[in-house]
């Protein structure tokens, strides 16, 4: 056991003892960083006074009022979104994060029940908005729901592009 005892402390003595050397390299290094000659420092740019502007309305248009379009400009007549109406509780969320998990037949109506991300199931029909570009669920099918949504066409006007969810598997 004492043996034992001896061996191990042979052991730490040597381990000990390597990590003492090998530090030349290092000393030399921090002794050639401290040599070298120190840069000049540029000196902190100066900030520029700021110049306040004052708006006189005289001839100037309303800078809060929404300009109107050049009469040479074309307006689409293209669909627009019912921005009075009230939003329906799927208008939250993105179309593609919305899950169809089945429908309902009853005698008057066909229902379909959707999945939002915060895990409450919603029971919608045809007419019924949902997603994040005013979609309106056009039609109902055992497989999937079929949807007409409005998004901006990029020149200040609206299209209508259909839309599908899927049932989920």
């Amino acid at each position: 056991m004492r043996a034992l005892h001896r061996g191990t402390l042979l052991l730490a003595i040597a381990a000990l003892s390597a990590c003492g050397s090998g530090m030349e390299d290092l000393e030399q290094r921090v002794a050639e960083v401290k040599a070298r000659k120190s840069q000049q420092i540029e000196p902190v740019p100066q900030i520029k006074q700021f110049e306040p502007f004052a708006y006189l309305p005289n001839e100037r248009r309303d800078p809060f009022q929404q300009s109107q379009p050049d009469p040479g400009q074309m307006v689409s007549a293209g669909p627009r979104p019912d921005l009075n109406r009230s939003r329906e509780p799927l208008e939250e969320f993105p179309l593609d994060a919305l899950r169809m998990q089945g429908i309902i037949e009853t005698a008057k109506a066909v229902y379909a029940l959707v999945k939002a991300p915060d895990g409450v199931i919603h029971r919608v029909s045809v007419g019924n908005h949902m997603g994040q570009n005013y979609g309106q669920i056009k039609s109902i099918e055992e497989s999937e729901i079929t949807l007409a949504e409005i998004v901006p066409d990029g020149f200040g006007g609206w299209i209508s592009r259909p839309a599908t969810l899927a049932l989920a598997e």
